[in-house]
C-alpha cells in the first residue's frame, strides 16, 4: 500500500469547495470495444488493475485546516450503468467509499472519478491500463507484448507538481478582465444534457489548415460563433470568452496522475460580419500568446503562491473554502464555455483491433465540452445545463456547412 495519508492538491481544493448538485466535479472518460464486455472479466481486471495505481485507491476525509487523501483496501467493483453521466461521486452517503466508479453498458467501458482526486490525462491513463487488462483476460496471450500504461513509478504519480516544480515567478499585471456573456436559461432539478457528436479528424484538420490555425482554434472559433448567433441583441457588445484547460505536463518533467493543469482564456468581442474566417485567425493568435511557455508558468506559480502565503495554513477550513467559492464564482463571470481538448488518445498496436473508439464529459455550470480523437474519431462531448440546445444546434448545423461529416447523439431530460 501506498502512504496512509496525503494532502489534496491546490486545484483539488477549489473542486472540493464548489462542487454542486448540478456540477458535482466529475468527469468521466469511456473506451468502447469492438464486443461486449463480460462483466465477471472487467471486475477481475479490476482487481488486477486498481493495485497498480494506488493514488485513486483512497477515501477523502475532511481535517479542520484541510481536506486529505486516506489509503485503503477498498477494491472498485463494476455496476452496470444505470445512472445519468458523472453523477455524484462525493457525498455524504458515500462517506469513506472510492471517489471514482467503473461501470459498463453494452460494449462500453465507463470510468468516473471526482475531479478532486485527478485531471483527465491520469483518468486516461487508468482507464487504458482497465481495458489493457480487461483484453488480456479476455483474449488470452493477445496482451503478453502490450505495456501497461503505468510505467511511471507510485511516487512519481502521487506527487504534488503544482508544489514540486513552483517557482515563485512574479507574473506581470494583467489588465482588469471584462465581464463576459455568459448563456442563460438552465435546465430544471440541477439536470445537465449531455451531446455526444463524432466527425472526421481528417477533414477537421484538413479545414483547420485551410484557415491557418491549430484544430483547438477552429473548434474554440467555432464555439465563439455559435454563442454569439444565440446573444439577446442587447448583449451582443459584451465578448465571448473560452476557457481551455491546458495540460501542464507539456511544460513540466512530470509523470504525477494527479492534478496537473491550469485553464487559459480567449476573449473575443464579436460583431454581425464575423464569420469562421475572421474569428479562427483572432482566437489561434490570441492562443499562441497565452500558451508561450513564460506565460504559461508565471500562470501556474501566481496560482500555487496562494499555498505559501503565511498565515493561510492555520486558517480554519470553513473560512478558507467560502472565500473559494466566492473568488470562484468572480471568475466564472469571465468564462462563457469550456473547451477541453485532450489531444489524440494513443494505444499500443496490440490493442487497436479490439477498440471502436473514447469518448470524454465533464460535468458544469454552463456548458462544457470535452474534445479526444481516436483514428480517425473525433469526438466532442458537451455537457450543457442549459435548457435551450440552440448553441449546439447552431454548432453542428455549421459543422455540416464546413463539409464536415457529422453524427450527433444527445440524452433525454426533463423540461
Amino acid at each position: 500500500m501506498a502512504q496512509e495519508w496525503y494532502k489534496v492538491d491546490n486545484v483539488a481544493k477549489v473542486f472540493l469547495a464548489t462542487n454542486t448538485r448540478r456540477d458535482p466535479r466529475v468527469f468521466r472518460i469511456s473506451c468502447t470495444l469492438q464486443e461486449q464486455i463480460d462483466p465477471e472479466l472487467l471486475n477481475e481486471a479490476l482487481r488486477v488493475t486498481a493495485p497498480e495505481w494506488p493514488q485513486f485507491q483512497v477515501t477523502l476525509h475532511r481535517g479542520l485546516f484541510w481536506h486529505y487523501f486516506e489509503s485503503t483496501d477498498q477494491l472498485p467493483t463494476a455496476q452496470p450503468e444505470t445512472k445519468a453521466p458523472c453523477a455524484p461521486l462525493y457525498t455524504p452517503e458515500r462517506r469513506n467509499k472510492l471517489i471514482y466508479r467503473v461501470t459498463y453498458f453494452g460494449a462500453r467501458i465507463n470510468l468516473e472519478m471526482f475531479h478532486a482526486i485527478t485531471d483527465g490525462n491520469g483518468g486516461l491513463l487508468y482507464l487504458k491500463s482497465i481495458v489493457r487488462n480487461y483484453l488480456a483476460l479476455r483474449h488470452p496471450g493477445e496482451m503478453e507484448n502490450v505495456p501497461s500504461p503505468n510505467s511511471a513509478s507510485a511516487g512519481d504519480m502521487a506527487q504534488d507538481s503544482f508544489r514540486n516544480f513552483y517557482e515563485g515567478t512574479k507574473r506581470k499585471k494583467s489588465a482588469k478582465k471584462p465581464k463576459v456573456y455568459r448563456p442563460h436559461g438552465f435546465l430544471p432539478y440541477s439536470q445537465l444534457q449531455f451531446f455526444e457528436g463524432h466527425l472526421s479528424s481528417k477533414q477537421v484538420l484538413e479545414r483547420s489548415h485551410a484557415l491557418g490555425v491549430s484544430m483547438t482554434s477552429y473548434l474554440g472559433a467555432s464555439f465563439m460563433l455559435a454563442i454569439y448567433h444565440d446573444m439577446p441583441a442587447l448583449e451582443r457588445k459584451k465578448p465571448i470568452c473560452i476557457s481551455l484547460p491546458v495540460n501542464l505536463r507539456n511544460y513540466y518533467p512530470s509523470e504525477t496522475a494527479r492534478n496537473f493543469f491550469n485553464s487559459v482564456c480567449i476573449a473575443h468581442t464579436l460583431t454581425p460580419e464575423d464569420t469562421l474566417e475572421t474569428v479562427a485567425p483572432v482566437f489561434d493568435a490570441k492562443l499562441k500568446e497565452v500558451l508561450k511557455p513564460e506565460n504559461i508558468r508565471a500562470q501556474m506559480d501566481a496560482y500555487e503562491k496562494l499555498e505559501h502565503i503565511p498565515g493561510i495554513r492555520p486558517v480554519p477550513l470553513v473560512i478558507k473554502n467560502a472565500a473559494v467559492k466566492f473568488f470562484t464564482k468572480l471568475e466564472d463571470r469571465h468564462v462563457s464555455a469550456v473547451v477541453s481538448n485532450m489531444g489524440r488518445v494513443s494505444i499500443p498496436e496490440g490493442m487497436k483491433p479490439y477498440i471502436h473508439d473514447f469518448a470524454a464529459f465533464s460535468s458544469c455550470k454552463t456548458l462544457f465540452t470535452v474534445v479526444c480523437s481516436y483514428g480517425d474519431d473525433l469526438v466532442l462531448g458537451t455537457a450543457s445545463a442549459l435548457r435551450s440546445t440552440a448553441i449546439l444546434q447552431r454548432l453542428y448545423r455549421e459543422f455540416a456547412k464546413d463539409g464536415l461529416d457529422v453524427t450527433l447523439y444527445a440524452t433525454e431530460v426533463e423540461r
